[in-house]
């Protein structure tokens, strides 16, 4: 189906659905270097008011990307709740804008119709909003997930601590835990990417963290980043807590990282019958980031902010405990500039939330891109007071072992001050009774003779 729209005397031509998708995004140089952008912002927001008319029922009847050649499609299709759509079935793009907005919709009201939204509708409704909508609505929605401990409750803020060592050296990572801890950080997860997916090798990185988490009686869990492979063949030889995968929008992107969904079903059965969760069974954790189905060549003429979007829904079907985009890491070759992560950060949050998804945040930049900390500072600001569910926690907010920036233990505790937010409430508990926050939830002085320093 075609569209257009007249401003001052000019007709704007869409030829389908995801044509208008990608010319009423915000500026990015992705779609630019993908030929996908609007050519002018007169032409971008003719796209933002075509958009905004259209049903949301067209997203059901025009697939952006083929349903018999891309499986992604076929379970965003399959698995939709047209139950819970009858709510919404008739609006258009820019009536969901203003419902969402609107003060009698809760979290109640948004958690009932997660599962009816398709990713291209939600992608299509953010296009259509400025950042204060994004952050209004995100902070609406509560998504909370369960195994060893409670992440995503409101007024918390959880912290994956993220102790990479470029050698994968066990000592080097466990001090890098140890320090993390004493600032109040791995709630989320202690969660390493190793330099090698060598079994070996993540096996004793699993071992140590198990042993450290035991000695400790520490409630959280522990993961690996490794490829799905590394870790079904690990499943009954290592402590797996957590599934770990990058995931991306379409079938061809999945494929260039080496996995599918039946891949994903195999590891997520397998590791639900080692049952190690202890308060419930959330157990995946995936990763994403605009721009990866367009590095792959996998994104079959869609936008990147819609792409993104369409991960979510790979991520949602397998009740994930964690997910999180990693907004700046792909480079400035798809987000240039600050100003461009900010946007793509918060659409993220926003799109995953909506979603239903316990949506975290790598707020991070290369260092070849035109941002700074500075920039990271607004944006960990903003999520916070979004709702995001966690964020990272990097020594000194500089990872050693992957080369680019993103956030301490020391802005974990900046934000969580600010916005008054607590770590997951066991884990909260936990620091308490080490001696490594107070009963104000501040952090106290560590001495050299605390037994976490000495058990090292």
């Amino acid at each position: 189906m075609s569209y257009s729209y007249t401003i001052r005397h000019h007709v704007y031509s869409f030829p389908d659905l995801k044509s208008v998708l990608a010319k009423a995004s915000p500026f990015r140089t992705g779609d630019a270097l993908a030929g996908l952008a609007a050519e002018s912002n007169m032409e971008r927001v003719a796209a933002q008011f075509v958009l905004s008319e259209i049903p949301l029922k067209d997203f059901l009847n025009e697939a952006i990307i083929p349903y018999e050649e891309d499986e992604v499609t076929r379970l965003i299709m399959d698995t939709h709740d047209a139950v819970a759509f009858q709510e919404i079935s008739g609006f258009t793009v820019g009536d969901l804008r203003n419902w969402l907005l609107s003060h009698e919709v809760d979290s109640q009201k948004l958690a009932q119709i997660a599962k009816a939204l398709t990713p291209e509708m939600v992608a299509a409704v953010s296009k259509l909003m400025r950042n204060q909508d994004l952050i209004a609505v995100a902070q609406k929605c509560e998504v909370v997930t369960q195994f060893r401990n409670t992440i995503g409750k409101k007024g918390h803020l959880s912290v994956r601590l993220q102790p990479n060592h470029p050698t994968d050296d066990l000592r080097g990572i466990a001090a890098s835990i140890v320090d993390g801890l004493l600032y109040g950080s791995g709630d989320a997860v202690i969660g390493i990417n190793p330099v090698t997916d060598s079994v070996d090798i993540v096996g004793d990185q699993l071992k140590m963290m198990d042993e450290i988490r035991q000695r400790f009686d520490i409630p959280t869990q522990i993961c690996v980043l490794c490829h799905l492979t590394t870790s079904l063949e690990l499943l009954k030889k290592a402590p797996i807590d957590l599934v770990f995968q990058s995931i991306g929008g379409t079938e061809k992107t999945n494929a260039s990282f080496g996995i599918n969904l039946s891949m994903l079903q195999e590891a997520y059965e397998g590791a639900l019958e080692l049952k190690r969760g202890t308060l419930g069974n959330n157990l995946m954790y995936f990763e994403t980031g605009q721009g990866s189905s367009l590095s792959a060549n996998a994104h079959w003429g869609v936008d990147q902010q819609t792409c993104e979007a369409r991960a979510y829904a790979v991520a949602r079907h397998f009740n994930p405990l964690l997910v999180n985009s990693v907004v700046g890491f792909i480079g400035p070759e798809y987000l240039y500039d600050g100003k461009q992560i900010t946007r793509a950060g918060l659409e993220d949050h926003f799109c995953g939330k909506l979603m239903g998804l316990p949506m975290g945040m790598d707020v991070c930049y290369t260092n070849h891109a035109e941002a700074d900390q500075d920039d990271m500072d607004n944006l960990l600001t903003l999520l916070g007071v979004a709702g995001c569910n966690f964020i990272m926690g990097v020594p000194g907010s500089d990872d050693v072992m992957l080369n680019y920036q993103s956030t301490s233990f020391h802005d974990a505790l900046y934000v969580r001050k600010v916005l008054n937010k607590k770590p997951a409430p066991e884990f909260e508990k936990w620091l308490r009774n080490m001696g490594i926050l107070d009963e104000m939830g501040n952090r106290l002085a560590v001495e050299p003779s605390h037994r976490l320093l000495k058990n090292l």
